[in-house]
């Protein structure tokens, strides 16, 4: 699905860190090696159709990358 964040993230935390993420090993392949965290929190976002809700989002970060593949885990 794709949206647009709409403001800024709140509550920002870390879920995991390097060997604690799933899917460590396709990150530093595609975007290259770095201290990558999995992140969780909350934001106003704008769906395809304009309408702009609440929702829990995750996404992956790391220095000097930035944050990547963002994710609605659920709308709240």
């Amino acid at each position: 699905m794709h949206f647009e964040i709409v403001g800024e993230i709140a509550g920002a935390e870390s879920i995991a860190t390097s060997s604690g993420i799933r899917e460590i090993a396709r990150l530093r392949k595609r975007y290259g090696r770095a201290r990558w965290r999995k992140r969780q929190g909350v934001a106003d976002i704008r769906l395809p159709d304009g309408e702009i809700v609440r929702a829990e989002l995750h996404w992956y970060e790391a220095s000097g990358i930035g944050k990547r593949e963002f994710k609605i885990k659920r709308f709240l």
